[in-house]
């Protein structure tokens, strides 16, 4: 595939300098490589051919054969638009142009047959066809007896440049005219042999071209196959990296530190979910390896103290460790739990963020850079160059997804012998996803709850139970429990949410005169923001109405009332983030989801799904099921960690763990991919690493 990648897309014909600066701009497309694999994204059968006098406004997309009676402009200004009388014989029908009026007139040729694809649509009480694809029968009859057509993704400002999709489709049809080539194979011949897969140039040219339904699908499972199996060939080939160069801490002391706090200082009897993924750490550590390993847990599900435990082993065998949250609430908030359980022991913390005045800085600096800090607990100021430890041995990281890799590579590099990590999340993960994003970490699960912990209770409300609402806040308030009441911002600047937060807190005052309430934004200081949350937490208030900043936030046990407003405007994952911020105590928590009347399919299904279970892995399978992986708030934030051009790790999950199979069975066999049949899996890694920073020996 060498010699397409180097190609330029600037001289396929029909390209050309400004285009391609679009097709750059638009679709990151560079070379001729890079438009083959710009995959359709359906295909639309068009063997059949529509009279006129079939047609009906309800239609979707159909094809016409006919040809172009006559052509006017009609209107001035922004009104103007061309239009054509196009006919059969069995009837005729008016084509409209808004856009590129110069371009369609230059193009049509008189008494020409055409082919006609658009969409019927009814004005001024006849049907028309607005913005149709227009092109000569007897060019592309060839091209259409399959009946399968490609549709190609565009965008607003392509179709304005006439690179719609019909365009995109020309363009690959001139590239394998003008590439007479064969494309190069990017698998060993043994598995194309072994799993019966199209080779790679017949799988190409028939996802933009097939012949029929039966050789796309073909096509389609070894693209699909292919792109999954490499990303977990990379995964899984990182992960014996680190098994084979990197030697760990060996931590094979369990000392008084661990004991002792096991013995007089746990609160409650551990779960047996606990005790089981602090086993598998131990192992880790113990092995010689350096351990990376995932802990998933559910909201509440007690993952800190499993941390806090872990923590105590690197202590028993004389190294430091730290924790980095990723806010200063959370920070705080892990810094006053964690020393106040280990006060007793004689252990030395200390809480290091963007706020640490500067002399008490200065005196952890040197208490971590001479050993006498042992546990360090911190934000993104724990990875400033000037924070020393003297030797390292363990790192926590809580709420994973929302820190960068290179940040977590710099604390990586904090000890010359990279220390253990630990990464920590609230947000249950699907299956599939963990493969693919965590798939180079080993996985520990807490899937249980500890004694004592009564599920939240969740009700959907429309608006006009309000009423019944305020009685039952009121209720609970006269019970000594604090409330919370969250509102959508889903973007800073958006005023009218805004507005509608501030009007939220003023009913509250209103409807609750004689309780505090408190309001806590993104737009607030981070000063004024603390200073809120400290008066709710401290219990002097009795309502917080909060945006989503509270969702990793602030732990108040009493805080037994969870109120979303506008539940309708957030995802499953968010919504069950959210409701993990109640049900913290012993008392019986509720989380009430306030919607509009009117609402679509889907947002009745998400509240459906709500209110029936309380199992975050459930719920991560159903919003992933429903909004696609690269949506998934509190997962991914910003989408996958690489671009999926075929697959759907939704849709695909068999072909996800077909590649994952293979890709384990090839290193099982050859661990550091030496063979010469495998050479060629080592050439195609190294090309999709190209121009990549290789951050996946982190975490």
């Amino acid at each position: 595939m060498s010699e397409l990648s180097t190609l330029n897309i600037m001289y396929l014909p029909g390209v050309g300098p400004k285009r391609a600066e679009i097709l750059k701009q638009e679709l990151r497309v560079v070379s001729y490589e890079d438009l083959i694999y710009y995959f359709p994204y359906r295909y639309v059968d068009r063997s059949r051919i529509y009279t006129i006098s079939e047609m009906q406004p309800d239609m979707q997309h159909i094809q016409l054969k006919g040809h172009i009676a006559s052509l006017r402009t009609v209107g001035e200004g922004r009104g103007k638009r061309m239009s054509a009388v196009f006919t059969d014989g069995t009837g005729q029908v008016e084509l409209v142009w808004f856009k590129g009026l110069k371009f369609v007139k230059g193009s049509i040729q008189a008494n020409a047959t055409y082919l006609v694809f658009g969409k019927p649509s009814v004005f001024n009480g006849a049907i028309n066809m607005v913005h149709p694809e227009l092109e000569l029968y007897d060019e592309n009859k060839s091209r259409i007896q399959s009946g399968l057509q490609p549709q190609y993704n565009t965008s607003e400002k392509m179709k304005s440049h006439f690179l719609n999709s019909k365009a995109i489709q020309k363009l690959v049809f001139n590239l394998f005219q003008s590439y007479q080539g064969k494309i190069p194979e990017s698998l060993p011949a043994w598995i194309i042999e072994k799993y019966r897969l199209t080779i790679l140039n017949d799988a190409l040219r028939t996802i933009h071209f097939p012949k029929d339904t039966q050789l796309l699908e073909k096509a389609r499972f070894r693209l699909k196959l292919e792109e999954l199996f490499y990303i977990q060939l990379n995964i899984l080939r990182l992960k014996n990296q680190r098994t084979f160069h990197i030697k760990g801490h060996i931590f094979n002391t369990v000392g008084s530190y661990l004991n002792l706090f096991y013995k007089e200082h746990i609160p409650f009897e551990l779960t047996n979910a606990q005790k089981r993924v602090i086993r598998e750490m131990r192992q880790d550590m113990g092995s010689g390896r350096q351990m990376n390993r995932l802990l998933q847990g559910d909201v509440g599900s007690g993952k800190t103290l499993v941390a806090l435990m872990v923590m105590l082993i690197a202590l028993d065998n004389s190294y430091q460790t730290c924790l980095m949250a990723p806010t200063e609430i959370l920070a705080g908030q892990h810094f006053e739990t964690i020393a106040e359980q280990v006060a007793s022991l004689g252990i030395q913390v200390a809480l290091l963020t963007g706020s640490t005045k500067k002399a008490e800085r200065e005196r952890i600096h040197a208490a971590l850079r001479n050993g006498e800090m042992q546990i360090l607990i911190g934000t993104h100021a724990l990875i400033e160059d000037t924070v020393v430890f003297k030797n390292l041995g363990l790192v926590v990281i809580d709420e994973q997804h929302r820190f960068g890799v290179q940040q977590r590579a710099r604390l990586w590099k904090k000890n010359l012998n990279p220390p253990h990590v630990l990464v920590m999340t609230a947000t249950p993960i699907p299956r599939t996803l963990a493969m693919t994003v965590y798939g180079d970490l080993e996985v520990s699960v807490i899937d249980e709850l500890p004694p004592g912990r009564k599920p939240i209770q969740t009700m959907h409300y429309f608006h006009n139970r309000r009423n019944q609402l305020n009685r039952f806040l009121q209720e609970e308030m006269d019970k000594g429990r604090q409330i919370y009441v969250v509102y959508p911002l889903i973007d800073e600047s958006e005023k009218l949410d805004f507005k509608n937060l501030t009007e939220g807190y003023e009913y509250m005052q209103k409807s609750f005169p004689h309780a505090q309430v408190v309001m806590v934004h993104g737009r607030m200081k981070s000063a004024e923001k603390e200073a809120a949350m400290h008066i709710f937490a401290s219990g002097q208030a009795q309502i917080m109405v909060a945006t989503t900043v509270i969702e990793v936030g602030v732990n108040v046990p009493n805080a037994s009332v969870m109120v979303i407003e506008s539940a309708e405007r957030f995802g499953l994952s968010q919504l069950h983030q959210l409701r993990g911020r109640v049900g913290r105590g012993a008392e019986q928590s509720h989380c009430v989801l306030m919607t509009s009347f009117k609402l679509a399919e889907e947002t009745r299904k998400r509240m459906e799904i709500m209110t029936r279970t309380n199992d975050g892995f459930e719920i991560a399978e159903a919003d992933m099921k429903m909004r696609g992986p690269g949506d998934l708030e509190g997962t991914q934030q910003s989408g996958l960690p690489f671009d999926l051009k075929i697959a759907n790790l939704t849709r695909d999950s068999q072909i996800l763990q077909l590649g994952r199979d293979i890709a384990m069975n090839v290193l099982e066999q050859d661990p550091l991919l030496e063979q010469a049949p495998n050479q060629i899996l080592v050439r195609q890694l190294r090309k999709l690493a190209r121009a990549k920073i290789n951050w996946g020996m982190i975490s």
